[in-house]
């Protein structure tokens, strides 16, 4: 019996981070935008409705921004360092430095909750773009999501 795996499918249209040594190199090598990540577990409904919003940003962000995804099951090597223990999270880097984002949740690390509305997630990877550019390593997020209830 051939063993079939699931996987978002917007996520086939985002590029791919495969391996930590595929992970460093994207955020290494952009020099000039803000480098969002999505780590998770492909398999998971919150990453595939997060999949599906970053797709349909991704053209409008492409100049100060470029995302990507990676699979924690099948590349762990960050899962301790960046605390990948939910199910998703989108993380951001400028020039191999970790960004943070205060959106009001209390965890700076990372999105780990759900966005649903693409405006949204358009302001706040363009508040971190604008951060960064001015030296800033935490950025505040332009709405506040603590009363965002899926999580």
């Amino acid at each position: 019996m051939e063993k079939t795996s699931t996987f978002s499918v917007s996520s086939l249209y985002l590029d791919y981070l495969h391996t930590g040594w595929h992970v460093d190199q994207a955020i290494l090598s952009e020099e000039d935008r803000v480098v969002c990540i999505r780590f998770g577990r492909d398999n998971e409904v919150m990453c595939m409705q997060t999949d599906e919003v970053l797709r349909k940003i991704q053209k409008r962000v492409e100049e100060f921004a470029v995302i990507y995804v990676c699979d924690i099951n099948k590349v762990k090597d960050f899962n301790r360092m960046y605390e990948l223990y939910d199910p998703c999270c989108i993380m951001f880097f400028w020039r191999n430095k970790h960004m943070l984002v205060d959106c009001g949740t209390g965890n700076n690390n990372k999105v780990n909750f759900e966005i649903f509305d693409k405006q949204d997630l358009i302001d706040i990877i363009e508040s971190v773009y604008r951060g960064a550019k001015r030296g800033q390593g935490l950025v505040v997020a332009p709405k506040d999501f603590s009363t965002h209830w899926n999580w």
